[in-house]
């Protein structure tokens, strides 16, 4: 499989590799010039100013920056040469943690969260503290990628996993235009393997959904619409089962934000984020019920956060130093690349939330 033509943001020693870098960029320009309102006056003139947290019903946790991939819209620069990756050590905190949160959904991402050497060891442990509903975001062709990762979908249903799988779309052309030439045939391929074991088949009890992010500088179409044509394509051309389509807008940051301004797209793009603004999906932005934990036990309100390195405001921000009652109590913290969770029917990892 041939990846694309790219390197981490890190490797190549881009600015933008820098999160002060990336919020400075965000902060100026049309936002600084007031052509567009920052997303903090436009959610206090809403009345959501601060940001409150609801009960915490989901970690969120990031096992390692290492991916086999090098995709062109990817927010948390992962690829083959960051060398970030969790410890059991940390792994140790989370799932003492979890324990106690009484949160309901572990969500495992990454990176491909499978390449952390703990990987396996993990997602056993944490099947044995009552989480209901244990996610793997995997990128599928971790799946076939060597022999030591062709168990997979085995080792998933062993235990219940709820596979949660990137696909761009449902044909070779756009699919490895935004993450590398040999893509799209080895995802047919893997998730023909966790169809084999059931996933994605009815009455299988074992989840498969797929997510959909856009492959330019524009927001997703209508998920319900999505799904019907990727379920359509994907049994009409593959005999491909899957349950649902989670699409997801592509935020401002990271590889994403440099392909923005590479191909001068990033005024429009924010433009049409703010233009779409729905008050109506600040009130389910998943920083409210989630909690991110980094590689390295860092904790942030959500993923985009975390790439951002915004850390809680709290004085207890290390998954080691976990204090629920200080994290109920704080501000969520904000910035523009928020609008890309409340522009539309909203965004989430979890995809729409109106």
């Amino acid at each position: 499989m041939t990846k694309l033509n790219l390197k981490s943001l890190k490797r190549r020693k881009s600015l933008l590799a820098q999160a002060d870098h990336q919020l400075e960029y965000l902060s100026n320009g049309i936002f600084k010039s007031g052509e567009l309102p920052t997303f903090k006056a436009k959610i206090e003139k809403d009345g959501f100013l601060p940001l409150k947290p609801k009960k915490l019903e989901i970690f969120q946790i990031n096992l390692g920056y290492m991916c086999n991939q090098v995709c062109s819209h990817c927010h948390v620069d992962a690829g083959p040469d960051r060398q970030e990756i969790m410890t059991r050590e940390t792994m140790q905190h989370c799932l003492d943690v979890i324990k106690e949160s009484g949160a309901h959904t572990l969500d495992l991402t990454g990176g491909a969260p499978e390449m952390n050497p703990n990987f396996r060891w993990f997602v056993e442990e944490a099947s044995k503290v009552g989480i209901d509903d244990i996610i793997v975001r995997s990128n599928l062709t971790i799946i076939k990628a060597n022999k030591k990762y062709a168990e997979l979908p085995d080792f998933f249903k062993k235990h219940g996993i709820h596979v949660v799988s990137s696909l761009p779309h449902w044909t070779k052309g756009k699919t490895d235009k935004q993450r590398g030439e040999g893509v799209f045939n080895a995802s047919i391929e893997a998730l023909k393997d966790l169809n084999k074991v059931g996933y994605g088949m009815q009455d299988s009890g074992l989840k498969l959904d797929l997510v959909y992010n856009p492959s330019g500088a524009f927001m997703p179409g209508n998920q319900a619409s999505l799904e019907k044509d990727f379920k359509k394509a994907l049994k009409d051309d593959f005999d491909i089962h899957f349950n649902n389509l989670l699409a997801i807008t592509n935020l401002p940051i990271s590889r994403f934000l440099d392909y923005l301004i590479a191909s001068e797209n990033y005024e429009d793009y924010m433009y049409n984020l703010v233009e779409a603004y729905n008050p109506i999906a600040v009130q389910n932005v998943m920083c409210r019920n989630t909690l991110s934990v980094s590689w390295d036990g860092w904790l942030y309100d959500c993923d985009f956060n975390q790439m951002l390195c915004m850390k809680i405001e709290t004085e207890k921000n290390h998954i080691k130093d976990f204090d629920l009652e200080a994290l109920q109590k704080r501000n969520i913290r904000i910035h523009q690349h928020c609008y890309g969770c409340t522009a539309g029917a909203g965004s989430s990892c979890g995809g729409t939330t109106t």
